[in-house]
């Protein structure tokens, strides 16, 4: 994904955060015309600058009133916000004041008057939002480590500030794992249209002594007066035993020449233009080094990083940082950004014969690190930070490795720096959304991609992670490049990525090299292990099903299929008993449990359904005399060869049924079930906005995992705020809507860059 600080990738608001208003109610009701009653609705009562909020009116009768909107009142310098005809309230990109009221008004319209009656008014609180999520959004310390959080709100004089507290999850529960300095906020002032926003930070320092890898949150809340409901962010840290420190921010500076790869860059045309002002831009990662079969060497990332989504030229200019990284200024128009890169080619995005989104740019001379050392791939250093490295080639002569399900995997990115995660899903048909700016109002092209990769793990992607590469954390070979993600319910990040025999073979049919058509393959060195940072789930809930999640409903339909189950119970195998839980791969949906005693192994022979109900299989906890201790999940282990060649028959010969039977379905997949990983999965990626009706529970008796989440695509990230969408429907990271984060050292709309003539 590129990221731009508008329109990040959307992600689900994680358990237990609280949104900084409700949705739907009457607000107010007025008086008007002597012979009308008009009742104004809205969304909210209060709201920061990051959401909007919709306003509508009735009449006495229940009928809509046809009214025009203006909104007065706000804040003494940027003004009360404005109001579309269809009544969207848009607030003002920042605030001078703790919080303002603005006045909604509606007015009839007198038909051949020119003029309008007023027909009533609302109250709205306005307060200061995150103008971005804390910076840097995850890292990895060791013991006694200390690291800076910042993070930015619309807040220009004021006497308001981020509030930092030390939280054991993401709910802000308290935590003892190290400590946080006082905070230090230095608020902006208005010069002349240019608003310097308050920025806090904070100082992070990990205990002396770690005993086992886990996370901790710094979370960071734009709270006041007005609302018991604050709008929050956070920093995941991981604290691990092993001593290493890693800190993404290095992978979005300014390197010094050669740079290495891992490191954020994009086409220095990247951005948006308004009346000869440069509005947006956008940015994304510098993911490898290839090599043709003449010695030429290339850069390798995404089309929609290098090439802008199929809109550019060859012979644009590639740069590091990307423009998102240096305040939206190319290279030429001021300082902070070298090009390192002549973009060469790209396979076209919108021919229906292509299946990847990559691009390459033949290497300045010198520009780049020639023997393709990647950002933190390396091993340890004396002071804990990781040395950059070659991805291996050793085994496979710079052509790559297949995919495994269930396989570890690292990626060096320019947001999240270095991660690992599995292999949550192969054979993946994905349908991706492109836009022809960075701001994302203009749909480009919708692209299925068939055969893709899956990858599940907390904080494992973000937005300006696209063009990445994906390496097996045994040996560093390339095995996928990066290119869409998204988040589910329970802040899981599933990325998608290309494997990279399809990259390698479709650049040698389609991209012409340097001197002619030619041969492509990854620069690197010997295979070696790579040093693996996983971060925790977000979840603040028991992992294991528990029925008291169902409705009384679905817990009578299970109820009534237990006698079948017994029938099935063998307790040589350590199977004693059966129940009713909650499935995890329908979720809200129950399922008959299969109870396992500690230390068995999952019996062959357990049904994936009895009496039409979804079978789970649980561990039953320890006879240790604890009455709250529950059941967990089994540990998961590789698939035989067998069962998951019938899930994939299976996936092919019912995908595109699956993608017409439902308009919420975007992807199709092969995985492991969650409610019994001896068994393989149809996986279904479901757009939790438009999720309607049923989704199968099988598949030709084949087990279905629904993921519900936001629709991916490749958002790229840009630097003015703007509004566009209901606060009440869009989807938040870290608490905040994505499209009005900012990243640092981005300026404002007000002070947009003025292009040359």
């Amino acid at each position: 994904m590129r990221f731009s600080p508008k329109n990040a990738s959307a992600l689900l608001l994680a358990p237990g955060l609280l949104l900084v208003a409700g949705c739907g109610g009457r607000v107010s009701a007025f008086t008007g015309l002597s012979d009308k009653t008009v009742a104004i609705h809205a969304a909210a009562t209060h709201i920061d600058t990051n959401g909007t909020t919709r306003y509508s009116a009735t009449l006495a009768n229940g009928e809509p009133a046809k009214v025009e909107w203006s909104v007065s009142g706000g804040d003494p310098s940027a003004g009360p916000g404005r109001i579309t005809p269809e009544g969207l309230y848009i607030p003002p990109s920042y605030l001078t004041q703790d919080d303002v009221t603005v006045s909604v008004n509606a007015a009839f319209a007198e038909a051949g008057a020119g003029a309008a009656t007023p027909a009533g008014t609302a109250s709205l609180t306005v307060t200061p939002g995150f103008l971005q999520p804390l910076t840097p959004g995850n890292l990895s310390l060791g013991a006694g480590g200390s690291v800076t959080i910042s993070g930015s709100m619309t807040e220009v004089g004021g006497s308001g500030g981020i509030r930092f507290t030390l939280a054991s999850d993401v709910a802000g529960t308290p935590s003892a794992s190290g400590t946080i300095s006082s905070p230090h906020c230095v608020r902006g002032s208005v010069s002349g249209s240019n608003p310097a926003y308050t920025v806090c930070s904070v100082v992070y320092t990990a205990p002396a002594v770690i005993p086992a890898s886990g996370s901790v949150f710094i979370v960071g809340s734009v709270a006041s007066s007005v609302t018991s409901s604050p709008t929050l962010s956070w920093t995941r840290v991981l604290l691990n035993s092993d001593g290493i420190s890693s800190n993404p921010a290095g992978h979005q500076a300014h390197l010094a020449v050669p740079v290495q790869l891992g490191s954020s860059s994009g086409n220095n045309s990247d951005y948006d233009s308004n009346q000869g002002k440069l509005s947006d831009c956008c940015g994304g990662t510098l993911g490898a080094l290839l090599q043709d079969n003449s010695g030429n060497q290339y850069v390798l990332s995404n089309n929609h990083v290098l090439a802008r989504s199929d809109q550019s030229i060859p012979g644009e200019t590639v740069i590091q940082p990307g423009l998102i990284d240096n305040g939206c200024t190319p290279y030429g128009l001021g300082p902070g950004a070298t090009p390192v890169a002549t973009l060469t080619g790209y396979p076209s995005l919108s021919s229906p014969t292509t299946n990847v989104d990559a691009a390459i740019a033949r290497v300045t001379l010198g520009a780049v690190d020639s023997k393709g050392s990647i950002l933190e791939l390396g091993a340890k250093q004396s002071d804990g930070t990781l040395a950059a490295a070659p991805p291996g080639i050793s085994s496979t002569g710079g052509k790559g490795e297949a995919a495994a399900l269930g396989m570890m995997v690292a990626k060096s990115g320019r947001t999240t720096g270095l991660t690992c995660a599995v292999v949550s899903a192969v054979n993946v048909d994905v349908v991706v959304d492109y836009f022809t700016d960075c701001a994302e109002t203009t749909r480009s092209l919708t692209k299925t991609f068939t055969n893709q990769i899956a990858i599940a793990g907390t904080s494992f992607s973000d937005a300006g992670d696209s063009g990445a590469l994906v390496v097996d954390t045994e040996n560093a070979e390339p095995v996928w490049l990066f290119f869409a993600g998204g988040t589910d319910a329970n802040g899981v990040e599933h990325a998608i990525a290309n494997p990279v025999a399809d990259v390698l073979a479709t650049l040698d049919n389609q991209v012409s090299g340097t001197n002619g058509q030619a041969t492509y393959g990854f620069v690197g060195g010997a295979d070696h292990l790579v040093s693996c940072l996983r971060y925790g789930s977000t979840k603040t809930v028991d992992e294991a099903a528990s029925a008291s999640r169902l409705s009384t409903e679905e817990r009578a339909r299970v109820d009534a299929a237990l006698p079948l189950a017994q029938a099935l119970l063998n307790p040589v195998a350590g199977l004693n008993r059966v129940g009713v839980a909650a499935g995890k791969d329908h979720p809200g949906e129950g399922a008959i449990a299969f109870y396992l005693e500690p230390g068995s192994n999952i019996p062959a022979g357990i049904p994936s359904s009895v009496g039409g109900i979804p079978t789970v299989v649980l561990m039953a906890p320890a006879q240790s005399g604890d009455s709250t201790a529950q059941a967990t999940a089994p540990p998961i282990s590789p698939l035989r060869s067998s069962t998951l060649n019938q899930a994939l028959a299976a996936k092919q010969r019912n995908a595109a049924a699956l993608f017409k039977s439902n308009p919420a379905i975007f992807g199709v997949g092969v995985g492991q079930s969650l409610d019994n990983p001896a068994d393989a999965a149809l996986v279904l990626y479901v757009d939790r906005k438009k999720v309607a009706g049923t989704l199968p529970e099988f598949v030709e008796g084949q087990r279905v995992r629904v993921i519900l989440m936001d629709r991916l695509h490749v958002t790229r990230s840009h630097g003015s705020p703007a509004h566009t969408a209901s606060s009440c429907s869009d989807s938040f990271r870290n608490g905040v809507l994505h499209q009005d984060a900012a990243e640092p050292g981005f300026q404002p709309f007000e002070d947009k860059l003025q292009l040359p003539e």
